[in-house]
């Protein structure tokens, strides 16, 4: 399932760009008889050029230059010449060029959220970093690994709890204890964002020293952090700040804090790959304590933090194939085609991917076909796909229906597709694992083409066509 408001993008250490089924522009990328081709027209913009590229993986090379005939820059970066045709120039290289050691610098995979999406009314949406801003700081983490909320003040108050969408907004939960200055709770919280609001006495009201609230009802907002940046030495700088994919490189929004002689900054940053650099004094640095680092578009050196999960893909057999590649919803399903590193007893490679839910296939000598090992299927555009959950939350159970021929889990998760997700049957409960938003969740199985609610699941309401959903909540 693609995952709505999201734009992944793939950062090739080592590209390889393969063909794609649109039609081809003018100037294009393309592969045929085991080489990849670079065609230029010179008759083409130099922004289409420069995209042409970018996409070919060529940096510091000057789309200026080469509608002047300079291609230098292109035969210095081992490309051949190739003839013209036309207005048209052509240039080659070997894919073995690009294929080598594929396994030593694996492919990154970087999510972009959509800042768009709020999410559901009271469970934020997904955001690509956080920072917390307080007036009075209100929220502690323990050493315990537990988050302290504090209420100041309010010691003629009966009763104070606690809400948020990290316990479903209870009125029943979140009991806050009295002390000399006010009410206390210890609550057990992963990385993320999280909304909350204090009731005392029956009435909800905001963490009046929180300065971010929600546009959509004044809730206050809070971020668990889960990494810190740190850049050691600069003694002598007066201000570094930090820039990166997760802030749109925005150069003025985070600014570092020195802490015992270490520049530092703790925030909240979503899993995936990131690319950062600092920004000292006005002069860029990449992280000299991180060894990963990858040039940007720019020309400039970025680091690389990855926070995302290593799957391991394989495929077995197919040991006389020449090329096998995979492409997912992962990498938007177009241009390159990742490719797979030859075993002895098939292909294999580990691919450094966020948590979602993912279609993917192999790509056999040009021959597409699911995983033959993954018994889970999803439909995308109306194909059927592999399907993988990279960090699941939450896994389906369907208990019977031993004599079934196959299980299919549609919900508000997938639009109610009518092939779902499919379940794998372990010789006693239907089963597939899935990654969930926090909040409510509607569902229902599909076994054998009849629509059924969960009968292991209490949970149900009303639904237009008089036969009801299950109903989830995900915290």
């Amino acid at each position: 399932m693609k995952r709505r408001g999201r734009i992944v993008i793939v950062f090739f250490a080592i590209i390889c760009m393969a063909i794609h089924a649109r039609a081809q522009k003018r100037s294009s990328l393309v592969m045929s008889d085991d080489k990849l081709k670079l065609l230029i027209d010179m008759r083409a913009s130099k922004t289409e050029v420069d995209s042409l590229l970018k996409k070919a993986g060529l940096k510091g090379v000057s789309a200026t230059a080469i509608l002047k005939g300079d291609f230098t820059s292109l035969l210095k970066d081992g490309w051949a010449a190739a003839g013209k045709q036309g207005t048209i120039v052509a240039f080659d290289r070997p894919l073995e060029d690009l294929n080598k050691n594929p396994q030593t610098k694996p492919y990154l995979i970087t999510t972009k959220i959509n800042n768009d999406d709020d999410g559901s009314p009271g469970y934020p949406a997904d955001v690509d970093f956080g920072i917390n801003n307080f007036a009075k700081v209100t929220v502690h983490e323990l050493s315990s690994g537990l988050t302290r909320f504090f209420l100041p003040g309010y010691s003629q108050t009966r009763r104070a709890l606690l809400s948020g969408n990290f316990n479903n907004w209870s009125t029943l939960k979140g009991i806050m204890a009295k002390t000399d200055s006010g009410w206390i709770v210890d609550i057990k919280l992963k990385p993320g964002k999280y909304e909350y609001k204090f009731i005392v006495d029956g009435h909800w009201i905001n963490d009046s020293y929180n300065n971010q609230v929600a546009n959509h009802d004044d809730n206050s907002i809070y971020f668990r952090y889960n990494y810190t940046f740190k850049l050691n030495g600069y003694s002598n700088a007066r201000k570094i700040t930090l820039a990166g994919s997760f802030n749109n490189w925005d150069a003025n929004s985070i600014i570092l804090e020195k802490k015992g002689g270490i520049w530092q900054k703790q925030l909240y940053l979503h899993d995936g790959t990131q690319a950062y650099r600092f920004l000292v004094d006005g002069k860029w640095i990449a992280d000299p304590a991180n060894p990963n680092k990858i040039k940007g578009d720019d020309g400039q050196i970025n680091s690389v933090l990855n926070l995302g999960e290593t799957i391991l893909f394989k495929l077995d057999g197919y040991t006389n194939a020449k090329k096998v590649y995979i492409g997912g919803s992962f990498n938007n399903w177009e241009h390159g085609l990742i490719p797979l590193s030859k075993t002895q007893t098939g292909w294999e490679l580990p691919l450094i991917i966020p948590p979602g839910n993912y279609g993917y296939k192999f790509v056999v000598d040009g021959n597409w076909i699911t995983d033959p090992k993954n018994p889970r299927n999803m439909m995308e555009g109306g194909v059927v796909n592999s399907y993988i959950s990279v960090k699941p939350n939450y896994t389906f159970k369907l208990s019977g229906f031993n004599n079934s021929k196959n299980v299919h889990l549609a919900g508000s998760f997938n639009n109610f597709d009518e092939f779902g997700y499919t379940l794998a049957f372990n010789g006693k409960d239907w089963t597939v694992s899935v990654n969930l938003k926090p909040g409510k969740q509607l569902y229902k199985f599909i076994v054998d083409g009849k629509w059924i609610i969960d009968p292991g699941n209490k949970l149900y309401e009303p639904n237009q066509y008089n036969s009801g959903n299950s109903v989830l909540w995900i915290e």
